[in-house]
């Protein structure tokens, strides 16, 4: 009966965790990303360093599965904000709304952003969080899409202007993430464990 017991958590658990992989998805609609054309939609984008005013792109695609309203906000979780949103269709942290689409509505948003100097010698994390509504229902995908380092350096390179920069990638591959491989481990051990006793 025990070993019952800890074969279904362990399922759950490994299950759970899939769902948690793939967060970029529901039933209500799809969200990708990418950071400097980097796609960012399923592992943070790591092993980025930034200067001061170096800007870089962000950009998000939205797909709806329903018909219904889409809510959308680029954001920082940290008190401090270390970007400044040079050009984009928002403010940082500013709501854009998307009211009465259909199913198969697609868009996608671009910001050029770059940290500001009020947080550096630190990652600055960057997320997207987008709400879908479905009449009184509704499902949000929040995920970071790159957590760079910003050095207390400033940037030489072009300044930007309102002009979209060319912008390239930084070559710096994404790590995978830790949490899969962890939970494998965790639920290797707690079979062990039990089939020990």
């Amino acid at each position: 009966m025990k070993l019952k017991i800890t074969i279904i958590i362990v399922l759950s658990v490994l299950f759970l965790n899939l769902d948690m992989v793939s967060a970029e998805e529901n039933e209500f609609g799809i969200v990708e990303a990418w950071f400097n054309e980097q796609n960012a939609t399923a592992e943070t984008i790591e092993g980025i360093k930034l200067r001061i005013g170096e800007p870089v792109e962000v950009k998000v695609q939205i797909v709806s599965k329903i018909n219904g309203d889409i809510t959308l906000k680029l954001k920082e979780p940290g008190i401090t904000k270390g970007y400044d949103i040079i050009k984009g269709p928002s403010k940082q942290d500013e709501w854009i709304d998307n009211l009465k689409i259909g199913t198969g509505w697609s868009k996608t948003y671009t910001w050029t952003v770059a940290p500001n100097g009020a947080w550096k010698n630190g990652k600055a994390p960057l997320n997207i969080l987008v709400q879908f509504n479905k009449g009184m229902n509704d499902k949000i995908i929040q995920f970071t899409i790159a957590n760079p380092y910003i050095l207390d350096e400033q940037y030489t390179g072009a300044a930007a202007t309102t002009e979209a920069p060319e912008i390239t990638g930084t070559g710096a591959p994404a790590r995978a993430t830790p949490f899969m491989p962890i939970l494998l481990t965790v639920g290797a051990l707690l079979l062990a464990w039990h089939w020990r006793k």
